[in-house]
């Protein structure tokens, strides 16, 4: 069974009312709007490597209609868009999926949601076989930084090519405990 289908293919609505499902091609125009203000909010510019550079920012539910991928939007009983995350492979790293993209709205933080987001995104990455989930962050973003550490994420060492230049903060997160071996 194709896990990713299986997964994206529901919907949750949480007791606050928030309703969150797996991105299509509707919500690539305002998603890559929100990109887009939120980055603005908090100065991350496209010529320093964040996000907001991506040249597939205007399409990313063709970026991750893929087995090894997948993002998630938040939006409310009305269908006003609060955010989004996802995640998709690490380079040269097979077990090990990136976070990516996560951004909500200024009214949409301080709510858990972006808690629940970021949970749904790496329960359908262990899912698929991931056995650690990286990211990379910025000091600008503190209150993303305080949810990675509230996850349990830890500080790693960079790895692939991400092209976000400017994130100076790698963190990672263990999605399978290790088999440790006695010596």
């Amino acid at each position: 069974m194709n896990t990713r289908l299986h997964h994206s293919s529901s919907r949750h609505t949480d007791t606050q009312g928030a309703v969150l499902e797996p991105i299509d091609h509707r919500h690539n125009a305002p998603l890559a709007a929100l990109i887009r203000a939120v980055s603005a909010e908090y100065g991350l510019t496209a010529d320093k490597g964040f996000s907001v550079a991506d040249p597939n920012l205007d399409t990313l539910s063709l970026q991750y209609d893929a087995d090894n991928a997948g993002y998630w939007v938040l939006e409310d009983t009305r269908g006003n868009l609060l955010g989004g995350a996802g995640f998709g492979p690490v380079a040269g790293y097979s077990d090990v999926c990136e976070l990516q993209k996560m951004y909500l709205t200024a009214s949409a933080r301080g709510k858990g949601w972006g808690y629940q987001l970021a949970l749904k995104v790496i329960t359908v990455a262990q899912l698929q076989g991931y056995r650690r989930c990286y990211l990379e962050t910025t000091r600008f973003l503190p209150e993303a930084l305080a949810l990675y550490q509230r996850l349990g994420f830890k500080p790693c060492a960079r790895l692939g090519n991400t092209g976000h230049n400017d994130c100076e903060i790698t963190l990672m997160l263990p999605l399978v405990e290790e088999a440790y071996s006695s010596k």
